[in-house]
């Protein structure tokens, strides 16, 4: 039993979180939604075919491989020699019972692991990651998902559907920023520490799922009077993009309003 929970049984329970995930619309907390395509049939095919799996009786699958012969070779007694020079014999079966014990307590140590973690996707509802998530992968470099589509489209003024990461590409490689000056912005996402005056609105965006999730921050100058955002909190914000005093481009804020956190916390 403990050899078929390691397999069929963590498998069910990884297909059944992630059908449950989709069809609470919450998959995309850790997937990117275009790529639901294939995780979904591939859940239910793991979920069949752990099902199907049942059909084999406990233990039969030990029953092959059995090595049903009387004789015992030379090959079934590990040699060794003492300091004197002459052949020493383990005793027969020692090697092989090392062997085992060690692969059952490989196997104990990772299936308590593996069944830890899917406990804790069972037990635990799933949240985005955090602002300070955010923070830590930021490198203030260019964003990787910057291209040169991107800033061509914005250089047009084809932005009303930029997000927080069309826009940090476009402030991070624009040639000429004298060319975005005016362009209106409405954007969402999380406050994080500026400086100069400035805060950043970030969001985290996803290629494939969060583990390559990447932060995409850009500054926002804001001097409405009284209001002041923790780190963290989920804003909307109208502007204008202006050039900064340093030659580059910023957010100029007409409105900076709080919000609940999105259903969807993520750009793709």
């Amino acid at each position: 039993m403990g050899y078929r929970w390691l397999g069929v049984g963590l498998s069910a329970v990884l297909a059944i979180v992630t059908l449950t995930l989709w069809a609470t619309g919450r998959l995309a907390l850790y997937l990117n939604p275009s790529s639901d395509w294939l995780a979904v049939p591939m859940a239910v095919l793991l979920l069949a075919g752990a099902v199907l799996s049942f059909v084999l009786p406990l233990g039969s699958e030990a029953e092959h491989g059995h090595d049903h012969g009387d004789g015992h070779g030379h090959g079934d007694h590990d040699h060794a020699h003492d300091d004197h020079g002459h052949e020493a014999h383990e005793p027969h079966g020692t090697r092989p019972a090392r062997r085992a014990a060690f692969g059952r307590a490989v196997a104990l140590t990772g299936g308590v692991a593996a069944t830890a973690v899917a406990a804790g996707v069972l037990l635990w509802p799933p949240a985005s990651l955090s602002a300070d998530i955010a923070q830590t992968r930021s490198t203030g470099s260019a964003p990787l998902f910057a291209g040169a589509d991107v800033v061509q489209l914005a250089s047009h003024g084809d932005t009303a559907k930029f997000g927080v990461g069309d826009w940090a590409s476009v402030f991070a490689t624009a040639t000429n920023p004298d060319s975005f000056e005016g362009s209106a912005v409405s954007l969402i996402g999380f406050v994080t520490p500026g400086s100069g005056g400035t805060f950043g609105l970030t969001r985290l965006v996803i290629t494939h799922c969060v583990i390559d999730a990447q932060t995409a921050k850009v500054p926002v100058s804001a001097t409405l009077s009284g209001q002041k955002f923790k780190t963290g909190q989920w804003v909307s914000v109208t502007g204008v993009v202006r050039t900064s005093s340093a030659g580059g481009l910023q957010v100029d804020a007409r409105s900076v309003r709080p919000i609940p956190q999105p259903k969807d916390p993520y750009e793709y």
